[in-house]
């Protein structure tokens, strides 16, 4: 691997960061410290610990950091349905995201396999 931005798994959180932040803009004001900031913070670890461990020098450092990325997809999963519960996001927009969340939490979890495999082989 060249680089962390080579990954296809930290693309898509950028994508997520992205879409997270432009729909973020719609909630009330009231929510700018509250849902909408948590919601930010948790999207922007995803990429960030992908890059992060991938400047690590070790797979298991990585294996770390990759966990923190499926925590911080998990939480940011519940902040959108709570999103969605209290009106703040339409059904459409609640469903797209989560699917971009799940895509992220699959691949992230493929490439923990990828490399716990590897790492057994050598």
């Amino acid at each position: 691997m060249n680089s962390h931005k080579d990954l296809k798994v930290w693309q898509k959180g950028i994508e997520l960061v992205k879409s997270i932040y432009e729909i973020t803009q719609l909630f009330p004001a009231n929510e700018q410290f509250g849902l909408v900031s948590q919601m930010r913070r948790a999207a922007v670890s995803i990429p960030s610990n992908i890059a992060e461990g991938s400047g690590r020098n070790s797979d298991k450092e990585l294996i770390h950091f990759l966990y923190i990325v499926l925590g911080s997809a998990s939480e940011l999963e519940t902040q959108i349905i709570i999103s969605k519960e209290l009106g703040f996001l339409k059904v459409q927009n609640s469903d797209q995201l989560q699917e971009l969340v799940f895509e992220i939490i699959k691949m992230t979890s493929s490439l923990i396999k990828s490399i716990k495999t590897r790492d057994e082989k050598i």
